[in-house]
């Protein structure tokens, strides 16, 4: 079953449990797929591309949780927040630091980085190999850290 039919029935469970916050999460989620299936004509709704469409709904989150508690607006982020937990469901698991270090450091091995002049040629790869499995900011992190410590 795709992500599609998934969140049509997760909207249904939504509805018959008056889960407001989490039936107005799996609409927009859904409305992001329509949009996707009429305006991508030529592309079929991938693995990959859900992967990319959640990643965007959930970045959306984290940078409206990041604008609204600098706004002192507590409430609103965590309306953002619970959002973006409900988001998360349908991501694939995410990697920890320790994961991530070890697959950072075979790209550092592999590339034959030097140190951090050589963040560009690592993190292409890093985020190609690491999409959806782990937060780009924590990736940038962390190959910093790695190629500072060469």
């Amino acid at each position: 079953m795709g992500l599609s039919e998934v969140i049509v029935e997760q909207i249904k469970v939504a509805m018959k449990n008056g889960d407001k916050v989490r039936l107005e999460t799996l609409r927009s989620l859904r409305a992001a797929i329509l949009e996707f299936e009429t305006a991508a004509v030529q592309k079929e709704f991938t693995a990959e591309e859900e992967v990319k469409l959640l990643l965007s709904a959930s970045k959306k989150r984290k940078d409206a949780i990041e604008m609204y508690t600098n706004a002192n607006r507590a409430d609103l982020a965590e309306k953002e927040q619970l959002e973006l937990t409900i988001i998360q469901e349908f991501l694939p698991k995410q990697l920890d630091r320790s994961e991530i270090s070890v697959i950072i450091s075979q790209i550092i091995t592999d590339v034959k980085a030097e140190g951090i002049k050589d963040k560009g040629k690592v993190m292409g790869p890093a985020m190609k190999s690491l999409r959806g499995k782990a937060d780009g900011n924590l990736v940038q992190e962390i190959v910093a850290e790695l190629l500072e410590s060469l």
